[in-house]
């Protein structure tokens, strides 16, 4: 039985850096290079010519830079996007997040030369070939990050779950695909909607250093990241972020952050946020698990779901990866299966009028 071939375009402006990633690739069996690229405009001609499973996306290109590419090849001829970056600065952080928005499948950190040997090039083989088994969807011009402006209130209408109590915080979970969705829903809620938000995103050290700056940008919303011991209740009308590689809780009132061990591979952890929201606000919390690899997250939104409270999963249609989400369904969690345009409306729809919704 003969081995998939995942065939790779590899863009990258540094000749050095583009034949030592191509000669990792073609030492493995599984995969090969079917070409590479020095500047945008050649990686936009090459991806319409040998449409490649994969295209590794440096950021910093000449003539075109890596997120105008990423903007065109999605917008055009969609295909799966790994961003190789130095992340060495907040410009260039942000342009990767931005690609993310665009429709990049997710990025990983360049080769720097202090890694233990052989380490870099195996998860940079694995990162390949999972981002080429992931079906991406087409991003229309007018839906580009940058060129979508918030909505205004009430623009766009989700009817709210009849029959239930109000809600007084909100918990969101996502990860491969999560920066467009989480800047989509933030988006959607209308202006006054002033209720806590609580975020977990999985985007490693040393990508997700400034992205909550980046999502204060997109959405117009104060947007932190969690500081350990704050009060909850200096929350309200604040969007909150588990900072990377320490989960994110609430106990006794409080957030929590913690290093203990990472569940489901990762850290911070959707399920450990849902499970500690659901013994703390029972059926004040409203939850949503958007799109994402894996399974975190499913196990926490059926406490929730237990404990009285609101569960929404995203739907298969709007997921990057219908993972996360799906397992939540299967289990059980989800009390709705929404598209990613009505999540915050309905969820804006359960805000207590007087502590959810400001004038």
């Amino acid at each position: 039985m003969t081995m998939a071939t995942v065939r790779v375009l590899v863009v990258d402006d540094s000749v050095t850096v583009r034949k030592h990633l191509c000669a990792i690739l073609g030492s493995d069996p599984e995969i090969v290079v079917a070409g590479e690229a020095g500047d945008g405009r050649r990686a936009i001609e090459l991806c319409r010519e040998l449409r490649p499973d994969v295209v590794t996306m440096d950021m910093m290109l000449p003539l075109m830079s890596g997120l105008a590419a990423t903007e065109h090849i999605m917008a055009h001829f969609p295909t799966p996007i790994l961003i190789v970056s130095s992340s060495t600065n907040r410009g260039e952080l942000f342009k990767t997040y931005d690609a993310l928005a665009a429709g990049a499948v997710d990025v990983i950190e360049k080769l720097r030369g202090d890694e233990p040997d052989g380490e870099w090039e195996r998860q940079w083989l694995a990162t390949v070939k999972l981002v080429s088994r992931i079906k991406v969807i087409t991003h229309p011009r007018a839906r580009l990050v940058g060129l979508e402006r918030p909505r205004s209130p009430g623009a766009l209408a989700a009817p709210s779950i009849s029959g239930r109590p109000r809600c007084g915080v909100v918990a969101v979970g996502a990860s491969t695909g999560g920066p467009r969705a989480i800047s989509e829903l933030l988006r959607s809620l209308p202006r006054e909607f002033f209720l806590p938000v609580l975020i977990v995103l999985h985007i490693g050290e040393p990508f997700g250093i400034a992205f909550a700056e980046w999502l204060a940008g997109q959405t117009g919303r104060r947007v932190d990241y969690a500081q350990d011991g704050e009060p909850f209740a200096s929350m309200q009308g604040r969007v909150v972020m588990a900072p990377p590689s320490r989960h994110l809780l609430v106990r006794e009132g409080r957030l929590r952050l913690t290093r203990d061990a990472e569940r489901h591979s990762c850290r911070p952890s959707v399920d450990v946020l849902f499970e500690s929201m659901a013994r703390e606000f029972g059926a004040a919390v409203a939850a949503c698990l958007l799109t994402g690899m894996g399974r975190d997250g499913a196990a926490g939104l059926l406490e929730i779901r237990r404990a009285g409270g609101v569960t929404i999963a995203q739907d298969e249609a709007t997921s990057v990866v219908y993972g996360m989400p799906r397992e939540a369904v299967l289990a059980g969690a989800a009390e709705r299966v929404l598209p990613l345009a009505e999540i915050g409306p309905t969820i804006a729809s359960l805000a207590a009028p007087n502590r959810g919704m400001r004038p």
